[in-house]
Order: C-alpha cells, then sequence, then structure tokens
C-alpha cells in the first residue's frame, strides 16, 4: 500500500519547515515545490538524509515542476512574498493574488481530487482566490489562521498566569490580521473563565498582543516573518484531514449564511475530516463578538471586492 502524497508549494521558512515537520512525524511522503532552481531540491534532499536520525523513511522529494505533485492528497500553498516591516497583509494583496492564481491552477490540473490548505498572506483573500480559480466545492479549500492566531494568544495566557497551555482552551476567529476576534467568553483556563482570572485592561493588552502577532515576530526579525508556529498549525490540520480526526479547529472557511456572513471565507470553528471541512460549527457568540466577527468579516470583503475589480469579475 502506498504512502499518501502532500505537496507544499514554496520552499521558504514556511513551507520548508512545514515539509520538514511532515517528513519527521513520517505522515506522508512529501513533494516540495519552489520556482528557484536547486532551492527545493537541496531542502528536500536535506530532509531526506534526516531520516536515519529521525527514522522516518518517507520520500521527501524538492521540483521546479509539479509532475511531481500528481495524485496529491492535500496539497499546501505557501508560496508568496513574505511581510516586512512596516507593511501590511493587504499590501501583499496584488502580488501574491497573481502567485497563488497561478499556483492553484498547476495544483488542481495535477491533483483535481486534492484538499488545499492555503497559508499565503493576506490569508483569508488568498483561499478565497484558491476557491475561485480552484473550482473546487467549498469543503476542499480551508486557510491556516485561526489556529496559529489562537496558539498566540493561548501563549499569551499562558504566560500571564504561568500555567501550562495544556490547560488553556480558546478560540481566535474573524480574519488573519487585526481585526481578529478571540472569543473571551469562551476562554477558560482550568475550566475558569478567563475573565475571572485577569483584569479586564489586562486582558485587554493581551487581545491586543495577540491580534498583533504576526508583525511582532517581522519587527524583531527583520528579515522575514514567522514560521515554527505557522508550520507547526498547517501540520495539525494535515494530520486530522490524513486520519479523519474529525478535530475541532479554528480554520479559514467559506461562509454561505453561517455566523450571517455569506459568501466570504474567515475564520470559524469547523470539524475537519477525511473530506476537509466537514462542518461549520455555530458557536454562540456574545453580542459584542458577533458585531466584532461581522466588523473582521467587512475588512475581508474588502479585499475580496478589490480582487473582483482587479480580475474583471470573479478570478478564474
Amino acid at each position: 500500500m502506498s504512502r499518501p502524497k502532500i505537496t507544499v508549494v514554496g520552499a521558504g521558512n514556511v513551507g520548508a519547515t512545514t515539509a520538514q515537520r511532515i517528513a519527521d512525524k513520517g505522515l506522508a511522503d512529501v513533494v516540495l515545490v519552489d520556482i528557484i532552481e536547486g532551492l527545493p531540491q537541496g531542502k528536500a534532499l536535506d530532509m531526506r538524509e534526516a531520516g536515519p536520525v529521525t527514522g522516518s523513511d518517507v520520500s521527501v522529494v524538492g521540483s521546479n515542476s509539479y509532475a511531481e505533485t500528481a495524485g496529491s492528497q492535500i496539497a499546501v500553498i505557501t508560496s508568496g512574498i513574505a511581510r516586512r516591516p512596516g507593511m501590511s497583509r493587504d499590501d501583499l494583496l496584488f502580488t501574491n493574488m497573481d502567485i497563488v492564481s497561478k499556483v492553484t491552477r498547476e495544483l488542481v490540473s495535477h491533483s483535481p481530487n486534492c484538499i488545499l490548505i492555503v497559508v499565503t498572506n493576506p490569508l483569508d483573500a488568498m483561499t478565497q482566490l484558491a476557491y475561485w480559480v480552484s473550482g473546487f466545492p467549498r469543503e476542499r479549500v480551508v486557510g491556516m489562521a485561526g489556529i496559529l492566531d489562537t496558539a498566540r494568544f493561548r501563549t499569551f495566557l499562558s504566560l500571564e498566569l504561568n500555567v501550562s497551555i495544556r490547560d488553556i482552551q480558546a478560540w481566535v476567529l474573524g480574519g488573519h490580521g487585526d481585526t481578529m476576534v478571540p472569543l473571551l467568553s469562551s476562554t477558560t483556563v482550568g475550566g475558569q473563565p478567563v475573565a475571572k482570572l485577569i483584569p479586564k485592561d489586562r486582558l485587554a493588552q493581551i487581545v491586543k498582543r495577540t491580534q498583533d502577532g504576526g508583525a511582532e515576530i517581522v519587527n524583531l526579525l527583520k528579515t522575514g516573518s514567522a514560521y515554527y508556529a505557522p508550520s507547526a498549525a498547517v501540520v495539525e490540520m494535515v494530520e486530522s484531514i490524513l486520519f479523519d480526526q474529525k478535530r475541532l479547529l479554528p480554520c479559514c472557511a467559506y461562509l454561505q449564511g453561517e455566523y450571517g456572513i455569506h459568501d466570504l471565507f474567515v475564520g470559524v470553528p469547523v470539524k475537519l475530516g477525511a473530506r476537509g471541512v466537514e462542518q461549520i460549527l455555530q458557536f454562540e457568540l456574545s453580542a459584542e463578538e458577533q458585531q466584532a466577527l461581522h466588523k473582521s468579516a467587512a475588512s475581508v470583503k474588502e479585499l475580496s471586492d478589490k480582487m473582483k475589480e482587479k480580475a474583471g469579475g470573479v478570478p478564474k
């Protein structure tokens, strides 16, 4: 019985680290694709040579073409330019729009039954674009954002309270940017509401740090953006799909009326399994959270409309 195949497009920090995590865990054979000659081949060979140490027998192949990707079960899109200091995710829109369109067409051509996981920023807009270009059903196009944003929120709460991250339950919904919505009403620490443990003004500061989490790392690195946490988030999604775990995870999914949002990709709680997004869970939100989610969706729609305007209609 052959192993499943996963394609990762983009051999930069996020893509290469995602490929490495998949290979180290022995989850699937990996094809790493990039337009730069030698880059995916060199990184793939390096990962393959780690196999005898990590105990992983999976194949890792680097390529500048998509022929090797044929028949992939999952394709992860990380390609595009990364944010630089002072650059917003929105600044990336049109450059990465061209890149993600081309990549999506190639992936669909070679793996028409795959599930697309989009990581390229601006995340929500690029996931919407991949959905349009691929022509896939909404279940098979999903964006990685909420898991990362929630991980950052849980990290900051853990640091504040000096408790294990394993005892913090939280959800961050909405767009992957400064309008994201941490659900304070359902955030608990050891089963206790977080609002009972952290003063309101301090909690607001932690929420703000979460919303600016990506920018904080960009400003520290100065020549790149986050990749350890984003790649870990992607692999959590990969495992849930590969093994049909049906994990309940915050992901960027296509809404058709859920939460009062229509025809738009926004971060919401989903059940992620072998068929992709198998269910969108409708949590009970406070009036304030519902309003914030709609505000976040409006900022995502603005980018979506810009892409349609540039393409003269829905991009194909």
